[in-house]
């Protein structure tokens, strides 16, 4: 299919054809950011798939913590496009894993790297994350982590 990006590009177009103003202002925006990022720095570049998800994740997490904000002043309109467009986001993401499932990753990967104290959760964090790639945000895998390291 090409590039995240390119998928970007072309569900923008359908989304315009479609005159679907959420999702084609949702894309518009990552599209521009995902740009402000390739400029960033000294030298243009193209941003690998990996780059662009990291990109989306950050807009997404936006995108989350201003519908709290909204809803905790009681501007639930405003919340709940902010909640849309996280919704429009997330269909580009990985999957998210469950529960069981981190717990299931954060025990293997301690196991295979040797891990087994608290004062290892920095290594053990480096690998578990490694290992969850954007699946888990990392306010869910921290947890999990400490709770593996601390259990006897």
């Amino acid at each position: 299919m090409g590039t995240l990006k390119d998928r970007l590009r072309t569900d923008l177009t359908a989304s315009m054809k479609a005159r679907d103003e959420l999702t084609t202002a949702t894309l518009r925006m990552v599209i521009t950011a995902v740009h402000t990022e390739e400029v960033a720095g000294v030298e243009a570049r193209e941003l690998t798939d990996e780059e662009v998800s990291t990109v989306l994740r950050r807009e997404r997490k936006k995108r989350a913590e201003a519908a709290q904000a909204f809803a905790d002043g009681g501007r639930t309109e405003s919340a709940e496009r902010e909640r849309a467009e996280s919704a429009v986001l997330e269909a580009y993401l990985p999957t998210q894993l469950s529960d069981a499932e981190l717990t299931n990753l954060v025990g293997r990967v301690l196991a295979e790297h040797g891990i087994s104290g608290m004062r290892q959760f920095g290594q053990a964090m480096k690998a578990v994350q490694a290992e969850v790639a954007g699946r888990a945000d990392g306010a869910r895998v921290a947890p999990e982590v400490r709770r593996q390291l601390n259990a006897p």
